[in-house]
């Protein structure tokens, strides 16, 4: 008997077929096809909502010349704030793999690096908070990177578009 036999009967072999959940999920095609639905899904939403901005704007500004300046700005940080989610959400759905890699990759050469089991649970706690708090504070400084220059551009765009209509 050789060892790959013994390893051979030590393996319980399962003729049933898995569950059509499990197998649907463990295509990377299906992972593919949810991240392109909930992205589609996210510009499906950004659309219609600067849509309803845009048409709010419209009907604010040819109601009253009042306000010259006010909608425009407010329509413009609305902008800002809905984009720089949009880019911090599709940060965030990138970042999480990356994040969870490296956190993998840390713990594993703690390990090879002798760490007893208690010491390696204290230190995948401390690494744990530090990953999360810098992927927190990378995406919040970037979101109101494009928040700032979305809305900035969405603010000249729409005083230069009032200009031209008149």
């Amino acid at each position: 008997m050789s060892m790959a036999d013994g390893f051979a009967e030590q393996i319980p072999t399962n003729n049933e077929n898995p569950p059509l959940v499990r197998r649907i999920l463990s295509k990377r095609r299906t992972w593919v096809c949810l991240f392109v639905l909930v992205y589609g899904l996210l510009l499906s939403f950004s659309w219609n909502l600067l849509h309803q901005i845009l048409d709010w704007y419209h009907k604010t500004t040819s109601s009253s010349s009042d306000f010259y300046g006010w909608p425009a700005i407010y329509a413009s940080v609305v902008f800002g704030g809905v984009f720089g989610l949009l880019s911090m959400a599709a940060a965030l759905a990138v970042a999480i793999p990356a994040t969870v890699l490296t956190w993998i990759t840390v713990l594993v050469l703690l390990a090879f690096a002798g760490k007893p089991r208690r010491a390696l649970v204290l230190e995948g706690r401390k690494i744990t908070t530090d990953i999360v708090g810098f992927v927190v504070k990378i995406l919040v400084r970037e979101g109101n990177i494009v928040a700032a220059v979305c809305a900035i551009a969405g603010y000249f765009a729409l005083v230069g578009s009032d200009g031209e209509d008149q």
